[in-house]
């Protein structure tokens, strides 16, 4: 085995989904220990993979953006030609990447056989069945498949001293301590049909703060405030609001001090899981826990109604989303006294 290869690894497209591939990230480094890895992801999710000790860069590609156009993808590929990878791990399945290594002369491409890019591919890894396995493992299974060995099978999500102090210092300036029950809810998510619903939030909200003297933490982005402020105006009682106040790092480092996490599947609910939140109830509708769940498990509660729909659903523009509306405030803050009981 070439110690030294360059290899570069085209990864996906959502926060959530780069997280899940950090597993495939390290092993890959495991059996290439001295090799240069770089890894391609939307400018959206550099902050998943920033401080990752197993890249040595991340390359940033925007196709709906600086890359759009055809000559900003010539100028991109160009740019990969220079950097002269000997090998390209593609774990996104789209026809473009398969292409883009392949014009920037890399002469070792390894994915799924997916949309017809096989004959990019110098080897092809037949594509598993749709939504049989958890995406931790379909990310996995192209390595395996490549022929990487595997040694271990969980996340990784990195964070700075600087961004721990930030969170010690955001929480003190909102009297916050380590003996409160501090809640942080995310209500946000990039795909509709997936969020709870915004009164839902509010009525949880309340109940908790009334009944359980909790202090709730309202997490997300900057772009999630109009959304929060929805939220707040149907509340009785005073949240402490985090979105738009912390980057990504920080919000990762602040949920290592909460006793409890809630959100739908989205993106901050995996990483709120992976650096080790004491406690998460994740709040499934249209997806399925076995291929986008939490993992671990073994602090995660998971609320899911059977409603009649077949999981996974993908109808974005689904009208009713009974799936979400199943699932009471009621149903969520009795979960949420039993936590706070046996902590």
């Amino acid at each position: 085995m070439q110690k030294n290869k360059r290899i570069l690894i085209f990864n996906v497209n959502w926060l959530g989904d780069v997280l899940f591939s950090t597993a495939t990230i390290r092993n890959i480094r495991f059996n290439y220990p001295e090799s240069y890895i770089a890894c391609i992801i939307p400018g959206r999710c550099y902050s998943v993979l920033k401080g990752n000790p197993y890249i040595d860069e991340v390359i940033i590609f925007d196709e709906k953006d600086r890359h759009r156009g055809i000559f900003s993808k010539i100028n991109f590929i160009r740019q990969l030609r220079y950097k002269k990878f000997d090998m390209a791990v593609l774990l996104h399945g789209s026809l473009t990447r398969a292409l883009i290594c392949k014009l920037s002369n890399i002469p070792e491409i390894i994915g799924y056989d997916t949309k017809n890019r096989g004959i990019f591919l110098t080897k092809r890894i037949p594509p598993p069945f749709r939504d049989s396995m958890h995406r931790i493992d379909y990310y996995l299974n192209i390595a395996e498949k490549g022929g990487f060995r595997l040694e271990d099978r969980f996340l990784d999500f990195f964070t700075k001293e600087e961004d721990g102090d930030f969170a010690r210092d955001f929480l003190k300036k909102n009297d916050c301590s380590e003996s409160d029950f501090m809640v942080g809810i995310n209500p946000g998510g990039n795909w509709l049909p997936k969020r709870w619903p915004k009164q839902y939030w509010a009525l949880l909200a309340d109940k908790m703060i009334r009944n359980l003297d909790a202090k709730v933490i309202i997490t997300g982005s900057q772009s999630d405030l109009p959304l929060i402020k929805e939220i707040t105006g149907w509340m009785k009682e005073k949240p402490i609001i985090a979105a738009g106040a912390l980057n990504i790092k920080q919000f990762a480092a602040l949920c290592r001090h909460l006793s409890l996490f809630i959100s739908a599947d989205t993106g901050p609910l995996h990483i709120a899981n992976s650096v080790g939140t004491k406690k998460i109830i994740a709040l499934f509708g249209p997806t399925h826990v076995a291929i986008t769940g939490p993992y671990p498990l073994k602090h995660a509660v998971i609320l899911q109604k059977k409603v009649g729909c077949r999981l996974p659903c993908y109808i974005v523009n689904c009208k009713d989303n009974r799936c979400m509306k199943g699932i009471t405030p009621e149903e969520v803050f009795d979960q949420v006294k039993t936590i706070k009981e046996q902590q």
